[in-house]
C-alpha cells in the first residue's frame, strides 16, 4: 500500500466511492442497486458506510426519490472525474498504430551498432511511423543499466561480454571477424599466410582511445606470434576511409564491408572469436505495445 496516501483514504474501500457515484446519479437506492447488479441491502449497508466515513447523510428522503446534501452535491464532479481517471489507469493498454505515432524514441548505439542494427531498420521505421522520431546517444556500457532504469532511453545495442544483465535481452546476430583492405590491395589477392598476416601494417579500432591491441593480439600471442599495428582509431567510420586510402589493413566485423565494393575483403589465416550483439531494454517497457512494436522492426530488419 502507498504509504503517501491520505490515512483517511488508505481506511476507505474504493468500491464504495463506485456505488456512491451510482446514488447520485439514481437519487434511488433500488436503481443504483440494479445499476451495479448488487442486492438492495447490499447498497444500504454500504450507504451506512458511506455516510459514517464523510460525517453527512449524503442522501436524503424527499418526495420524488432521495436528495443530496450539499456535501454530496461538492463531491458529484470530482468522484465522476477521479473514477474515470481511475478507469482510464486499469484499462487494458490500447493497441498502438506506427501510422498515427508521435513516439520520441532515444536508443543507445555506437557506431558499429548505429551501421549494423539501426541504418538497416531506418527506412522500414521511417516508412511505418512517419511522425514518430528517433534520438541515437551514445553511452558507455557502464551508464546503459541506469539511463534504461531512469527511462532516459528505450534500447540499448551492446555486445553480450559488455551487457548489464539485469536488463531484457534480444540477440540481433552474431558476428565474425574478416581481413579488409583496400580494393586492388597487392598483398590481398588471396588469403595470407600466417607470418605474411603479421608483416602487414595494420589498424586497430580502440574504442577507448589509443590501445594497440585487441582480441586478435590475444590470439596471436597464444599461438607466440604477433603483427605490426601501425594506427590506433577511436571509430570503424574512420577505420573504413584508412582502409580505402591506404595500404593499412584490418581485423573487421563481417557486416561493416559487406558489400563495399572500395574494399578487398579475404579470411583470415588466424581465427579470432566473434562476438553476440544484443538488443537491450528495461523490465518497465518490456510489455509495452510501442516498445514491443519498436523492438519487432529492429530485430526483423537485421
Amino acid at each position: 500500500m502507498n504509504n503517501s496516501l491520505p490515512a483517511s483514504l488508505r481506511q476507505l474501500d474504493l468500491n464504495l466511492l463506485v456505488t456512491l457515484d451510482a446514488l447520485l446519479t439514481e437519487h434511488n437506492v433500488t436503481r443504483a442497486a440494479e445499476r451495479l447488479h448488487l442486492a438492495q441491502p447490499t447498497v444500504s449497508v454500504q450507504l451506512a458506510r458511506l455516510r459514517e466515513f464523510f460525517g453527512d447523510p449524503l442522501l436524503l428522503p424527499g418526495p420524488r426519490g432521495m436528495r443530496p446534501t450539499a456535501r454530496a452535491d461538492e463531491l458529484r464532479e470530482p468522484l465522476r472525474e477521479a473514477l474515470a481517471a481511475l478507469a482510464q489507469a486499469v484499462a487494458p493498454s490500447s493497441a498502438f498504430d506506427p501510422a498515427l505515432s508521435r513516439h520520441s524514441w532515444r536508443v543507445a548505439a555506437f557506431d558499429y551498432s548505429e551501421f549494423t542494427v539501426l541504418l538497416p531498420a531506418l527506412a522500414g521505421l521511417r516508412e511505418a511511423a512517419p511522425s514518430a522520431r528517433l534520438a541515437v546517444v551514445q553511452l558507455t556500457p557502464a551508464q546503459v543499466a541506469k539511463k534504461a532504469e531512469q527511462g532516459d532511453i528505450d534500447l540499448a545495442f551492446l555486445i553480450e561480454a559488455e551487457a548489464p544483465p539485469d536488463l531484457r535481452r534480444r540477440p540481433l546476430f552474431t558476428e565474425r571477424y574478416v581481413l579488409a583492405g583496400r580494393a586492388g590491395h597487392p598483398r590481398l589477392k588471396r588469403r595470407p599466410t600466417l607470418a605474411q598476416f603479421c608483416q602487414l601494417e595494420h589498424v586497430i579500432v580502440s574504442p577507448d582511445g589509443g590501445g594497440f591491441t585487441g582480441a586478435t593480439d590475444a590470439v596471436l600471442a597464444e599461438l607466440g606470434m604477433a603483427r605490426r599495428v601501425a594506427l590506433s582509431v577511436p571509430h570503424f567510420l574512420f577505420l573504413g576511409a584508412v582502409l580505402a586510402s591506404t595500404d593499412l589493413v584490418a581485423m573487421v566485423p563481417s557486416r561493416l564491408v559487406r558489400g563495399n565494393a572500395a574494399l578487398q575483403v579475404v579470411e583470415a589465416p588466424v581465427e579470432v572469436p566473434g562476438f553476440e550483439m544484443l538488443m537491450l531494454w528495461h523490465e518497465r517497457l518490456h510489455r509495452d505495445p510501442a516498445h514491443q512494436w519498436l523492438r519487432e522492426r529492429v530485430a526483423a530488419s537485421v
